[in-house]
This record gives structure tokens, sequence and C-alpha cells, in this order.
């Protein structure tokens, strides 16, 4: 079993924001993030994994404590640059013993490679709202490209504190062999890994 990043990864989505403002107010869809730097809020921000178990179930754990920094170009999305880091010793399921094996060595290794990171390389805007984010996702020690899909939900004032704050979801593939993670891949256990983000920005002051 095993998980991406970020992957936070997906957070890169968020140059997607400034694309065809025109086009996505007539469609009733958000109007366009302000650009600047952001940086992850990471309290909210969650990345989510799931893995087959065996052909029986989805099993499905996250990676809490992403931190991560966005420079957002609205005007032109593409020049727009996404990185972020996730904690793997963060690594977290409904099971506490299967949380203490990813960590392990036979694993993610977490002790020996303490960093998921996601460096964006290019963004491809696919809609008004949506957006193709390749990247560099390195995870156990190897590095892999990767295109996170990503979707603009919001960008506004956050009434709690006044800070102005954009939204985005993605999602993602990987498989875990590609990374040097295989335990029990040859046993049925599943390769394929998809990644489910949710990210919230706020602008810096």
């Amino acid at each position: 079993m095993m998980l991406k990043r970020f992957s936070l990864p997906l957070a890169a989505s968020l140059a997607l924001a400034g694309a065809a403002p025109g086009l996505a107010l007539a469609q009733g869809a958000p109007p366009p993030a302000q650009s600047g730097t952001y940086t992850l809020e990471p309290i909210h921000a969650m990345i989510l994994f799931g893995v087959s178990h065996f052909g029986f179930s989805d099993y499905y754990g996250q990676v809490p404590g992403a931190t991560g920094a966005l420079t957002l170009d609205a005007a032109n999305p593409s020049a727009s640059h996404l990185d972020v880091s996730v904690p793997a010793a963060n690594v977290w399921t409904a099971s506490d013993k299967l949380t203490g094996e990813l960590k392990s060595p036979d694993w993610l290794d977490a002790a020996k490679y303490p960093a998921i990171t996601f460096h964006s390389k290019s963004i491809t805007v696919t809609g008004p709202t949506t957006a193709d984010v390749a990247g560099d996702l390195t995870l156990h020690g190897v590095t892999k490209p990767v295109v996170l899909k990503a979707t603009f939900k919001r960008g506004a004032v956050f009434p709690m504190n006044r800070k102005y704050m954009i939204g985005f979801d993605a999602t993602g593939h990987i498989k875990r062999s590609e990374f040097g993670v295989d335990k029990y891949v040859n046993y049925g256990l599943g390769d394929d890994v998809d990644l489910i983000i949710s990210a919230p920005f706020e602008k810096a002051s």
C-alpha cells in the first residue's frame, strides 16, 4: 500500500484559476483568482490515497501536514508554479498497525526518505475552471513525472480571518512499484494508487 503526494501536488491547479475569465463568468463558474503568492493552508488541506485491497475492497488513508507555496499568474496560468512537501512520517490510516507498517523500511521508509515532494513543471488549461498540472513527484527517493487533474473551486476573503483565499480539488494516479514501494504487488495488493486532494491557499499579505 502506498501514498502519493502530493502531491500535494494538486495545488498546482491553482494556476488555472485565471484562465478565460470571461468564459468562466458567462458559464456561471467561479470568478478568476487574484494573482500573487500563496501558501498552502495545512489545517484544512487534505491528501488522500486509495489502493485496492486484493480486489475485495478499496482501502484509504491520508497524509496530513502538507506545506507549499504557489505563485499564481492569473493572466497567464502557464507561468504559475507550485511546490509542495509532505512529511512521509505523517501517513495515517484507520489501523494503527498498518500506519506503523507504512512508515517502516518495507514501505515508505519515512526515516530514510522523510519528505514527499511535488514540483510543477507545466500547467495546461483544459476548461474554464480546470487544468492539467504536470510536475515531478519524489517519493521513496524516486522522482517520476505525474499529472494532476485540478479544478478551481473558489476565490474569496475568508470570513474568519479576513484573508484572501483560493481553493482547488485535484486527482491523480501513480503506480507505487515505480517508486520502489512494491511489497505484496506480486500477491495481488494493488499497485495503482489513486490520489484525492483538496487544497486551500492563503494569499500572502
